[in-house]
């Protein structure tokens, strides 16, 4: 990254998503239908205890840790364990709003039975650190130990502090990533209330008739290395990340900057860091929503970003709904997937795109590629834009 460190290997990573757990059942479900008539998208029956020593372990943890430990297992599973000393390995992760599912029961279970019935666990399990800290306590990962809260951003910019603190040789090893889990009645209400979500029921990124997001959760987790270390212990690299940048539209708390400006700059930060150009870059996985001010605020940033080299854009909240500061670390995922099957998901529902929009978004099918750099856009409320740009094993 930049020029200034070490190279940043992607070693292993985990999903739990709607579409499916695990990254294979998550690829297949992104090659399939899209999420209609509904406003949230949700795993119906999820079950933590393969995750958990016991059934009393798993209820001390809401539902946002637990699809983290879950998808830590994979990625872990899929790694190994980096060759680190454990001061050495950090966790950065990432969510935006933390354990709402725990505040909501046990806001309600004071009002119906008085203060005495709130659990005991309640802070330890709301608080929106705590993914993280689990993920730590269990490996034993003893370096950096951060949560980043930055709305629909996190993940992004979660994962792009993890490479830094390796490529400026602060850590050797980084799990990082987001989960997200917060389709509870007041957070549904929220959304609905402030018209974010599609009142038809349809995420459909970049459509003429989009009318807002689904509402999705999940989780993704990856193990960052740094990179000849990982050639030496002879771990299966996925991918690297090449480069990142964060910024600030400093416009208002839930729209972004008008004709996508601080996206704009936050791609070129990007673009920067990795030391490439704009016709370099072969995909762009997009933040794509499907609300109408951030769909045509992002399709103009990307035009005057890359003008005449537009690359294939995709966004796939069509099928995994929008699970909030856990949308980057699942669009990550899905890059990552992208290349090791050298197809590009179609956004799904979406048949016609906008129409004074210079983007070139693959639809209907999947679009076959040569696997390049992949930039992934994320961008959240209260102004927040990350980028992060991952290149296939090189």
């Amino acid at each position: 990254m930049d020029g200034r460190g070490r190279r940043v290997a992607i070693t292993g990573f985990g999903v739990v998503a709607p579409c499916g757990v695990g990254k294979e059942a998550f690829w297949a479900g992104l090659l399939g239908p899209g999420v209609t008539d509904r406003k949230v998208t949700t795993l119906d029956d999820w079950d933590p205890s393969p995750w958990y020593d016991s059934p009393k372990e798993a209820r001390r943890a809401d539902r946002f840790e637990q699809f983290a430990i879950a998808a830590a297992a994979e990625a872990f599973a899929d790694s190994g364990r980096p060759e680190v000393a454990p001061e050495r390995f950090g966790t950065i992760f990432a969510t935006g709003i933390g354990g709402l599912h725990t505040l909501e029961e046990q806001v309600q279970l004071r009002l119906e039975k008085g203060e005495r019935r709130v659990s005991p666990f309640l802070i330890p399990m709301l608080m929106a650190n705590a993914a993280g800290a689990a993920i730590s306590m269990r490996y034993g990962l003893q370096g950096p130990n951060e949560t980043v809260v930055t709305a629909c951003a996190a993940s992004t910019q979660a994962m792009g502090y993890a490479a830094r603190l390796i490529s400026w040789g602060t850590c050797d090893a980084v799990v990082t990533g987001g989960s997200e889990a917060c389709i509870t009645p007041t957070g549904i209400a929220g959304f609905t209330n402030m018209t974010a979500l599609s009142s038809s029921g349809v995420s459909m990124p970049f459509d003429v008739k989009r009318d807002g997001f689904v509402m999705g959760e999940g989780a993704a987790v990856f193990v960052l290395e740094e990179w000849e270390s990982a050639v030496a212990r002879g771990a299966t690299i996925h991918g690297e990340i090449l480069g990142a940048a964060s910024n600030a539209d400093a416009h208002h708390i839930t729209a972004p900057a008008p004709r996508g400006a601080g996206a704009a700059v936050c791609m070129r930060m990007a673009l920067a860091d990795s030391g490439l150009r704009a016709d370099q870059v072969a995909q762009i996985n997009a933040h794509g929503t499907s609300t109408p001010l951030n769909d045509a605020a992002e399709a103009e940033a990307v035009a005057s970003v890359f003008v005449d080299d537009l690359p294939p854009m995709t966004s796939t909240k069509g099928v995994t709904g929008h699970a909030l500061g856990a949308a980057g670390s699942l669009e990550a995922a899905a890059s990552l997937l992208s290349i090791r099957h050298r197809l590009i998901p179609p956004t799904a529902n979406t048949t016609e795109v906008l129409t004074d929009a210079k983007i070139d978004l693959v639809i209907g099918e999947p679009r076959p590629w040569e696997p390049g750099p992949v930039m992934s856009n994320n961008f959240g409320f209260g102004g927040h834009n990350g980028t992060l740009v991952l290149g296939p094993a090189a």
